[in-house]
């Protein structure tokens, strides 16, 4: 009967999303649904009847949890240590000085002992008594029991949904490249999202219906714990909302990595592993800490359910732990005071990073050699993080006198645009083709409007929009920060500012030199160019403090490094400006040069041939 039920779903499931019903079909055997359904089924039953040996018996001691005497013994217990504690410390300050009544140290001795003999008697009686069973609060007990199994498998889904889900999909993946049949679904004239989405539900269908079966006895446990059904809801969709997220960057990940592709199912999901806990250790470890909340890392922490699992059920790591979320701040919003808000706040950063992984997804899947992200998705993506970072950290300025989160912004913006360098750059075929092609596509769109968003135009005019997007909103933010945590930090605004105009013209400067090793003819060229650019940021800092050259007697050295605020700070605003003009002018060079490459690609080989001639 259960087998006729599963043969009609699977039916209609293949009239909606063809490529679901083959990934279902393939995995909905007798066997498989027997062992998932035996191994959901085997799993909470010997949660439930762990937490059941700890069910109070005849042996109930007095001062266990759950007698109603506890309080009563627990409080005398407590009440003569203190006793004791308080009249071995007397004795020992009185023995160490000299009396002018004898008798006071004996009398204190006595005491002593008398408190002792009553300790000693209270510990026997509580040894040798048990609780009387009217006595034992058994309705807590159980209370506290369902709670115990919810919050068990609260943490159980979370990792088994994330972890596995993500190794399965990458490995079916993986082993759809190895077999050549992801090049026909390809080929298939079902929409991408389609495919993808029967991906999605299909591969991970075992793991689903191990969940689903052990879901009403999670609902009921729940509920028997006191916990509101909202609170559960709101769990239930916070797992659904990361797991679209983290099974999305997994389909991403499968379908853009070739090279590792007997491996990669294990460090993706070994890596998803890795962040769960890490981001549990965070939430564990640093619940009230403000300053880690109010920075751009906090957003990472965001898109772990960790964080709002916890505060929703502040027992979730064995003790009553309020999740410092509800000091969240977002811009001027307290998102975190408000469970509805915060709710929100992390269903909407899992559906917009999901849907911007997916239109990467699409933009991939049908042309595997393209970029993995055009230049007009850059800016969204740029933009969009400009949002979070600036919104989790403005109001950490207001709390803290420093600039911490001023500087940590900066930093993240920093790695962003020189990974955007690498994303957004063109090898040489393309800008081969673009360079030979360009005066046809000028009839239909302008020579800046290709370069701001063509697929094949470099990118240097594409990471230079970037830098605005990031330095605009930084600026405002670096005028409107009071004067006074400027003096604080011995740095005035203008040399901030000056600070983050060097960083962005180092950036432009990566990009070229970047940009120009992609030319290379050879098949390595990508490796080169991260080996370059990374040249460039770490070799000129080391070089200076192996040579033993302090910003504080060459600042100017240290202007045209990496770390160009070490020198910022000892020099004046002339000289800044003479050092910015002279790094814009080195670029502007590599520019023309860059420019005179691409001019020499886009000659037509029979140019080249009588030219030669």
């Amino acid at each position: 009967m259960l087998m006729n039920f599963i043969d009609k779903l699977t039916d209609r499931i293949g009239e909606a999303n063809p490529q679901l019903f083959r990934e279902v079909k393939g995995r909905f055997n007798p066997l498989n649904l027997i062992l998932v359904m035996g191994s959901s089924i085997l799993v909470q039953l010997l949660v439930f009847l762990y937490q059941l040996t700890s069910f109070p018996g005849d042996k109930y001691y007095l001062t266990d949890t759950y007698c109603e005497f506890n309080k009563v013994y627990n409080g005398s217990q407590q009440q003569l240590y203190s006793l004791i504690n308080s009249l071995e410390s007397k004795i020992s300050n009185y023995q160490q000085i000299t009396l002018s009544d004898p008798t006071i140290i004996p009398k204190l001795q006595e005491q002593l002992q008398q408190a002792q003999t009553e300790l000693s008697h209270l510990n026997n009686y509580v040894a040798k008594n048990f609780c009387p069973p009217n006595q034992i609060n058994y309705t807590l007990w159980w209370r506290d029991h369902w709670e115990y199994y919810f919050l068990t498998f609260t943490v159980i889904f979370i990792f088994t949904l994330l972890v596995a889900g993500t190794y399965t999909l990458i490995h079916d993946l993986s082993k759809e490249e190895q077999r050549g049949t992801l090049n026909f679904i390809r080929l298939s004239p079902q929409a991408e999202t389609s495919i993808l989405t029967g991906k999605m539900l299909g591969v991970p269908s075992l793991i689903y219906l191990g969940i689903l079966i052990a879901i009403p006895l999670h609902i009921v446990a729940g509920i028997g714990a006191d916990i509101a059904f909202s609170y559960i809801v709101s769990y239930y969709l916070t797992l659904i909302g990361s797991g679209i997220l983290f099974y999305s960057a997994a389909i991403l990940c499968g379908l853009l990595n070739r090279s590792f592709s007997n491996f990669l199912s294990w460090l993706g999901s070994g890596s998803v592993l890795l962040f769960l806990f890490m981001t549990m250790a965070c939430t564990y470890f640093y619940p009230y800490d403000n300053d880690i909340i109010q920075n751009p890392f906090s957003w990472v922490r965001i898109l772990s359910p960790w964080e709002i699992t916890n505060y929703l059920f502040p027992n979730l790591f064995g003790y009553s732990h309020d999740s410092g979320m509800k000091k969240l701040m977002f811009f001027a919003l307290p998102i975190g005071s408000n469970t509805f808000t915060l709710l929100l706040f992390h269903l909407a950063n899992y559906g917009i990073c999901s849907y911007g992984i997916w239109q990467v997804i699409k933009r991939c899947f049908r042309n595997p050699n393209t970029t993995i992200l055009s230049k007009k998705q850059s800016y969204g993506l740029v933009a969009f993080l400009q949002i979070m970072f600036l919104g989790l950290s403005v109001p950490a300025i207001g709390e803290r006198q420093d600039l911490d989160a001023l500087y940590i912004v900066m930093f993240c913006n920093f790695v962003l645009v020189l990974c955007l360098i690498l994303i957004l750059a063109p090898p040489r075929q393309t800008i081969q083709d673009w360079s030979r092609y360009r005066h046809e596509d000028e009839l239909k769109k302008s020579r800046w409007q290709d370069l701001m968003f063509g697929e094949k135009s470099p990118a240097i005019v594409a990471i230079g929009i970037n830098l605005l997007i990031v330095t605009i909103p930084l600026a405002i933010w670096i005028f409107t920060i009071p004067e006074s945590l400027y003096r604080y930090d011995n740095l005035p605004q203008i040399k901030v500012l000056s600070e983050m105009i060097f960083c962005a013209s180092l950036i432009m400067l990566y990009a070229t030199v970047a940009q120009l090793v992609l030319l290379m003819k050879n098949p390595k060229r990508y490796v080169f160019a991260v080996l370059a650019v990374g040249g460039l940021i770490f070799l000129p800092p080391i070089a200076l403090a192996f040579l033993g050259i302090r910003q504080y007697d060459y600042p100017i050295v240290w202007l045209f490094s990496t770390f160009p605020w070490f020198g910022l700070q000892e020099l004046g605003l002339e000289t800044i400006f003479m050092a910015l003009l002279g790094q814009m002018t080195v670029t502007a060079v590599l520019n023309f040069h860059l420019y005179k490459q691409m001019n020499k690609l886009g000659e037509s080989a029979t140019k080249a041939l009588l030219a030669s001639r």
